[in-house]
């Protein structure tokens, strides 16, 4: 069978949470296997609502890719590179800025959901920067620039990728070429995991549990979280349904006989929602354990962390590089 490239970024926004862990991470390391992958770092497109706020860049630059290679990311399966290490991006997206219609880039719901992150902090349109306006275009050139067959995303992610679609259906049009390829959504089925307080588990609520956590502060995140609000004691019937985190995290970390003991104990009133906590704090930890040996490895060894972006960024330059004299001889730059 033909191995597919596959292409996927991250904004380095701070340590991952168990939400990117089970929702990207996981199917990160199963397509890893059977795939050409190219995982990113996007710190350029961190600059699109953080041009002002780089002092942290560079620290969370280094914890999100320790965190892709703790959940099992491996440099010599897939490719590992960092954004800004690749300036046949940057080209790229000059050349497809040029061709793509501006209510293109407008209509990008990407676009549309930073106006509102920037709105928040108090801009208005005039204060919009071009490069802001210029993200779709930008994303679409991250896609192109290694002629990706896949992006990984969830249902409701499947818009971002149609004008990358377009563009590069524009640009063969327009240069008489089937040189760019046009990238498809590769479907994945993401599970909600709820934050402690029973909302979207997210950094901004301070509600997440993050890989790099340690067991201690794992427990303690675990014991504040929500459970049956109809519940009053330990000896009242529980109803596991209604529990609006804990039963869902055992369904996601427990096995089936221990969901089972959990759910019938629960409904008879034989475990109280505090024991069950501290159950499921454990199995958590039992379940994260590796992975977090695994990041205090690149923790104490950040030489080797450095090598691992540096090598894997010269490597996806080999494609970029070629993908773009190729852009470069379609529309007849002098070279």
């Amino acid at each position: 069978m033909t191995r597919k490239r596959i292409l996927s970024l991250m904004r380095p926004t701070g340590k991952l949470h168990l939400g990117h862990y089970l929702g990207v991470l996981t199917n990160w390391v199963k397509l890893q296997d059977e795939n050409d992958c190219y995982f990113g770092v996007a710190d350029w497109h961190a600059l699109t609502t953080k041009f002002d706020e780089t002092d942290s860049l560079k620290f969370n630059t280094s914890n999100i890719v320790m965190d892709w290679l703790a959940s099992g990311i491996d440099p010599n399966k897939a490719t590992v590179y960092l954004q800004s290490l690749i300036p046949e991006t940057a080209k790229l997206h000059i050349y497809l800025s040029m061709i793509t219609p501006m209510n293109w880039a407008e209509r990008d719901p990407t676009l549309k959901d930073m106006v509102k992150i920037m709105k928040v902090k108090g801009c208005n349109e005039e204060g919009f920067s071009y490069g802001l306006i210029g993200y779709p275009i930008l994303m679409a050139a991250d896609i192109l620039t290694f002629n990706a067959d896949y992006v990984p995303v969830g249902i409701d992610q499947v818009a971002h990728i149609e004008i990358a679609r377009d563009i590069a259906r524009r640009f063969n049009n327009i240069y008489k070429t089937n040189l760019l390829v046009e990238p498809a959504p590769k479907l994945t089925e993401i599970p909600l995991l709820k934050g402690m307080d029973g909302n979207k588990m997210g950094k901004s609520f301070r509600n997440d549990i993050k890989i790099s956590d340690t067991e201690e502060d794992t427990a303690k995140k675990i014991m504040t979280a929500i459970t049956d609000r109809s519940r009053l004691r330990k000896t009242d019937l529980g109803h596991p349904d209604e529990c609006e985190v804990v039963f869902p995290y055992w369904k996601i970390f427990g096995e089936k006989e221990e969901i089972f003991e959990i759910e019938s104990a629960c409904k008879k009133g034989e475990i109280g929602c505090a024991d069950c906590k501290r159950r499921l704090a454990c199995k958590v930890n039992q379940k994260l354990s590796c992975v977090r040996e695994r990041r205090k490895h690149f923790e104490e060894n950040q030489d080797e962390l450095r090598e691992i972006i540096y090598e894997g960024s010269k490597k996806a330059r080999i494609k970029a590089k070629e993908v773009l004299s190729k852009v470069e001889e379609a529309v007849m730059v002098y070279r």
